[in-house]
C-alpha cells in the first residue's frame, strides 16, 4: 500500500469543494535504507583509513610481522608482492586496512582486501600470498588468533550454539563484509596498544566483543557450529587435532573414525566439507610443510627430513614434495634461503 501511495500525489476534497493535493510524504522514508547504507559505507571507509594510519604508525613504516602487547595479536606491513607462503593456519580473524591477499585451501582460492575480513575457523594447511602492495600503498593488516575453545566458549555463553542451523559441516574458512560493528572493537583493540598498562584489563573484553560480533554476522553460524556438542564440525575439529599431533604415523582411517565417534564414510564426507580435502591429503600437506620447515630451520637433507615426517620412500617424498611446492627439495630450500638473505631480485 505504501508503494502505491508514493507513485501518485493523493487528492482530497476540502470543505470549499477544492481539491487539495498532498505532497509525497513517503519519499524520504523510501530513501532511508539507501541513505543508511551510504552512511555505513562512508563510516567504514573512514574507519579503515584510521586503522591503516594506526598500523603504519605502530609498525614504524618498516616491513615485517609484529607481535603486540596483546597475546596472539599480530600486525603486518608489506611494501611489495610476495611469493606464496605455506603454513598451517590456526583459527584466526584477519583484517586488511590496505592491500589485498590471496589464500589457497586445496584447490579453492579466497581473495580478500580492505572491504572484507577473513575467518579461519579450524587449523588448516593453506598458502597465502600478498598480491597488492607497494612502497606508496603498503599492505597493512592484522591477525587475531583464537583458540578453538575460545570460540566454543563464546558461542555457548552468548547462546549462539543453540541457534546454529543443522547443516552440513561448513568450510573451515570464509570471508565476510567489514561493517562498523566489526571495525569498532578492532580499532579500539589497536588503539589500546598505545596504553600497554591497560592491555591486561581491557584487551580480553574487547576480544570477547569481536568474537560476539563475528558470531552475530551472517556467517556466524559457521563458528557457532563448533560449539554444538557432538556436532559434525566439533568431531572434525577433534580429527584435525589428532592428525596434527600424529601426522608422522601411518594413517589408519578406521582408527581415526573410531576415535572421533564417526563412521568411515561420515568422517570422509564431513572432513572434506570442512577442509576441502580428504584426511590423507590433509596429512600429506602437514608432512610436507613440516619437512620444509625442518630442512630450512635445522639444515638437514631431504632424506632425513622425509624420514622424520613419516615417509618410508625417499623417491615418494621427492615426488610429492616437487608436486606440492613446485620444485625438488634441494632446489626449493636453496631458493628460500636466498630469499631470506635478500639475494633474489624482484
Amino acid at each position: 500500500m505504501f508503494a502505491r501511495s508514493c507513485n501518485a500525489s493523493a487528492s482530497f476534497e476540502t470543505n470549499g469543494g477544492e481539491l487539495l493535493k498532498l505532497p509525497r510524504m513517503l519519499t524520504s522514508i523510501q530513501k532511508a535504507p539507501h541513505d543508511d547504507r551510504s552512511s555505513e559505507q562512508l563510516q567504514v571507509t573512514m574507519m579503515r583509513a584510521e586503522l591503516a594510519a594506526q598500523i603504519d604508525r605502530l609498525t614504524g613504516g618498516v616491513d615485517g610481522l609484529y607481535q603486540t602487547a596483546v597475546p596472539r595479536f599480530l600486525l603486518a606491513r608489506v611494501s611489495h608482492m610476495q611469493h606464496p607462503a605455506h603454513v598451517v593456519h590456526e583459527p584466526a580473524f584477519c583484517v586488511l586496512a590496505q592491500g589485498s591477499k590471496r589464500v589457497l585451501l586445496a584447490d579453492e582460492v579466497y581473495v580478500y582486501d580492505s572491504g572484507q575480513y577473513l575467518v579461519v575457523a579450524q587449523n588448516l594447511p593453506v598458502s597465502g600470498q600478498v598480491i597488492d602492495a607497494s612502497p606508496d600503498a603498503p599492505y597493512l593488516g592484522l591477525k587475531l588468533s583464537f583458540d578453538v575453545k575460545d570460540i566454543a566458549a563464546a558461542a555457548l555463553e552468548f547462546r549462539f550454539g543453540n541457534a546454529a542451523p543443522a547443516r552440513v559441516s561448513p568450510r573451515g574458512i570464509y570471508t565476510g563484509e567489514l561493517s562498523t560493528a566489526v571495525l569498532d572493537p578492532v580499532l579500539r583493540l589497536v588503539k589500546l596498544l598505545a596504553s600497554p598498562e591497560d592491555v591486561p584489563a581491557l584487551a580480553p573484553l574487547v576480544i570477547r566483543e569481536i568474537l560476539y560480533r563475528l558470531l552475530r554476522s551472517p556467517d556466524g553460524w559457521r563458528l557457532a557450529q563448533m560449539a554444538m556438542v557432538d556436532s559434525h564440525s566439533q568431531r572434525i575439529t577433534q580429527a584435525i587435532s589428532v592428525l596434527s599431533r600424529r601426522f608422522q604415523e601411518p594413517l589408519r582411517i578406521e582408527v581415526l573414525a573410531e576415535e572421533v565417534h564417526m563412521s568411515v564414510s561420515s568422517l570422509h564426507h564431513h572432513f572434506k566439507a570442512v577442509t576441502a580435502m580428504s584426511p590423507l591429503q590433509f596429512q600429506k600437506q602437514l608432512r610436507l610443510q613440516e619437512a620444509r620447515r625442518i630442512m630450512i630451520g635445522e639444515n638437514v637433507d631431504a632424506a632425513t627430513a622425509g624420514h622424520r615426517v613419516g615417509y618410508e620412500s625417499q623417491s615418494q617424498f621427492n615426488r610429492e614434495y616437487s608436486r606440492f611446492f613446485g620444485s625438488p627439495p634441494a632446489r626449493d630450500v636453496k631458493r628460500l634461503r636466498e630469499l631470506q638473505l635478500g639475494r633474489v631480485s624482484s
